[in-house]
């Protein structure tokens, strides 16, 4: 097996790439939202965080009743307990990442994970 995993995400709703890219250590999803739609449910997590970036468009995200306007560059990390619900704006669709990694798992990153 190689040591790299190369996929194209199209524009469905959600694509989901742990089994895509063989991941071990994070879950990551493609998410598309057309405009006026929301994610159908509210939820949160027994153990892992979320990581989102919005890659296009605006919308807002419901986290534990608070709403938080998002738009393209944004990020934003949720914990686990925190309720969360995502829409897009009423006039335009949303596209987002969302990364989702065990809480505190991160010990050694950048340069300190580095072998030169």
């Amino acid at each position: 097996m190689a040591n790299f995993n190369k996929v194209s995400v199209t524009q469905d709703a959600r694509t989901e790439l742990h089994d895509k890219l063989f991941l071990t250590g994070a879950e990551v999803s493609v998410n598309h939202l057309p405009a006026g739609a929301c994610v159908p449910f509210v939820h949160a997590h027994k153990k892992n965080e979320e990581i989102y970036v919005i890659l296009s468009g605006k919308g807002k995200a419901v986290i534990d009743g608070e709403t938080i306007e998002l738009e393209m560059g944004d990020w934003l990390r949720i914990s686990p307990a925190a309720k969360r619900q995502f829409s897009a704006a009423e006039d335009v669709a949303i596209s987002f990442a969302c990364i989702q990694v065990k809480e505190n798992s991160l010990e050694e990153y950048t340069k300190d994970d580095a072998i030169v």
